[in-house]
């Protein structure tokens, strides 16, 4: 194909992703289902232009997914604006946490018993469809950071956590294969050790890991945060390169915890959440600081930097905005891919899987998660019908893959990741502007406090 019709076709995505925002605003479909819809015609079932295969091209979906993820993770850290002692803390992570890890439970006993793969490949199964997705479930996630609705409260958390807490199965169930990744630990490889086994997986993938990831993203946010509030009330000029900003925070807290082997999503949205934090501290918890007078002569910036916290809500803000924008790009490109390569990974499995995935193991794990939480019984049927899968799963699929798992194991999989994903789109996509509208118009309107 002419490298200039690509050209075309990625003016055309972009165009799109602008008119979506607006024209699909009403409809019962969702921008990923026409990005969806896109790769298919550009797929082997159609016109043919994208012929890529999963398997063989593993090493390109994993690091696109992966960066799309991390994007989105620190747009969800950024709306995260509560109080670490708020009660919002606790139903996201018993979803992260509880609802997850029965999920992968039972997703694991169904590969072994009714689509006979061996145990290591069934909990991989298991971990790399259990988490929520950040990126897709934007729709049902908070809308500005200062929504305190619980429903939207719990599935943003939930998307947000356990994309990084997930990351211990994927481990267990390389572990499992006889290929977990423990000769590339980072700067501490060393401690890894060469053999793969329970108590080093609790110790480095779980405990280890885990912490590392939070507190090194934490630290990364905070520290950039306030270096730049500084470097702001001196110049007033520095959130004029917010893109930057965005850019550095993101790759430096990833970055950073994966050479210490911990955790780079939950890095991110560590990170994310730290940036808020500064901001919620600087104003006292306010939703809206008030703003000074600006002089005739006086720039936004300027006028921002005079004003007691106003400066820490403006950076908070304008890092807010770019990457909301990033994300939806990286969120088409992906989706169309993911279409593209769908036909040829379809498999029977997900007329049944889906179901049992969807209307069966979800619920039942919420309602286990969630239980004695506090959440009425219309918001945890909301939680339990939106545990969208998506572009997490296709990261963790692809970077499995990438580890060396053997066909046909390798094919059984990504078969049955694309297929759950696209059903995922699909449904979530089309019940999302209904259901959520119902869900508003009953009172429970995004609320600016």
């Amino acid at each position: 194909m002419s490298e200039y019709l690509w050209f075309v076709l990625a003016g055309v995505l972009l165009v799109g992703v602008v008119m979506s925002s607006t024209l699909l605003r009403r409809l019962p479909v969702s921008a990923s289902i026409i990005y969806l819809g896109v790769g298919l015609l550009l797929g082997d079932g159609a016109l043919g232009m994208v012929s890529w295969n999963v398997v063989r091209e593993s090493a390109v979906f994993e690091h696109l997914t992966e960066i799309a993820v991390i994007v989105s993770l620190f747009t969800v850290g950024l709306n995260w604006r509560i109080s670490l002692r708020r009660e919002f803390w606790s139903r996201p992570v018993r979803l992260a946490t509880v609802s997850m890890v029965i999920t992968i439970g039972a997703l694991a006993l169904v590969g072994t018993t009714l689509l006979g793969l061996p145990l290591g490949a069934a909990v991989l199964l298991g971990a790399v469809l259990a988490p929520t997705d950040p990126v897709l479930a934007s729709d049902v996630q908070v809308k500005h950071p200062t929504d305190q609705d619980s429903t939207r409260q719990a599935l943003t958390g939930e998307a947000g956590l356990n994309d990084g807490l997930a990351f211990p199965f994927v481990m267990l169930g390389l572990g499992l294969m006889g290929l977990h990744p423990s000769s590339s630990a980072g700067l501490f490889s060393v401690w890894s050790g060469e053999e793969f086994g329970l108590i080093g997986w609790l110790g480095w993938d779980v405990a280890w890991a885990i912490a590392a990831g939070v507190v090194v993203g934490g630290l990364t946010g905070r520290l950039v945060g306030r270096l730049a509030l500084l470097l702001h009330d001196r110049n007033h000029q520095i959130f004029s390169l917010h893109e930057f900003l965005v850019l550095g925070v993101i790759a430096l807290s990833y970055g950073l915890a994966e050479l210490v082997y911990g955790y780079g999503f939950l890095a991110v949205f560590a990170a994310g959440y730290a940036v808020r934090r500064i901001e919620m501290r600087d104003t006292g918890f306010a939703a809206e600081p008030e703003d000074p007078a600006p002089d005739a002569e006086e720039t936004e910036e300027e006028a921002a930097a005079r004003a007691p916290g106003r400066a820490a809500q403006y950076m908070a803000t304008a890092l807010e905005r770019f990457n909301g924008q990033l994300e939806r790009i990286l969120q088409a490109a992906v989706v169309v891919l993911v279409g593209a390569v769908l036909v040829e990974n379809l498999t029977a499995h997900v007329l049944w899987l889906a179901p049992l995935l969807f209307l069966v193991i979800r619920p039942l794990a919420v309602l286990v998660g969630l239980a004695r939480s506090g959440i009425s019984r219309g918001r945890k049927a909301l939680v339990c019908w939106f545990g969208i899968r998506g572009l997490g799963s296709v990261f963790y699929l692809t970077y499995a893959l990438s580890e060396g798992v053997p066909d046909p194991v390798a094919g059984q999989l990504a078969q049955i990741v694309i297929s759950v994903v696209a059903v995922s789109i699909l449904i979530h996509g089309i019940s999302v502007t209904p259901i959520m509208g119902r869900y508003e118009s009953g009172g429970h309107r995004v609320r600016k406090v």
